[in-house]
């Protein structure tokens, strides 16, 4: 059985791994907001979507002194070579044993044309600077999202 989704007023799980320039761990970040964004695969059109919103309101995010940190099971180099592409001034935890996925509760059984196999639920959490869960996105959907989790991280 999958582990839950943590949900707002939990502590945070542990989220480290290695990134394509240096390794990220969350317990470092603790004293500024976190967006953690769970996405299945680089280069695909909705995670690109997705990252490129976040990506476009970066220094909205830096205004309200958050960080951004996006987690799939894609390599690092892949992450390097997605990060180019798009230009993305935020880390890509690799998370290739799936631990993290795990730990977060985001690696689940999906459908999709009839199909059934396990992959990464779209996900965001917004992790406060105590490094609590402030709120909880579990299944997003891309359009709009990153300008929702804005709002939350300014109302901080």
């Amino acid at each position: 059985m999958p582990n839950p989704m943590p949900t707002a007023g939990r502590p945070a799980p542990h989220l480290a791994g290695p990134t394509d320039t240096d390794p990220f761990d969350l317990a470092a970040h603790l004293g500024h907001p976190v967006v953690v964004y769970f996405y299945p695969r680089d280069m695909t059109p909705g995670c690109t979507t997705e990252a490129r919103d976040f990506r476009d309101r970066m220094e909205a995010f830096q205004a309200a002194g958050a960080h951004i940190v996006g987690v799939s099971r894609d390599s690092p180099l892949r992450h390097s070579r997605f990060r180019a592409k798009e230009c993305l001034p935020f880390p890509l935890l690799s998370d290739r044993d799936g631990a993290n996925c795990e730990r977060w509760g985001v690696w689940r059984e999906k459908t999709s044309f009839g199909r059934t196999a396990m992959g990464i639920v779209r996900s965001t959490f917004l992790v406060d600077a105590d490094g609590r869960i402030a709120r909880a996105w579990p299944k997003v959907r891309v359009r709009d999202h990153a300008a929702d989790v804005l709002v939350a991280v300014q109302a901080l």
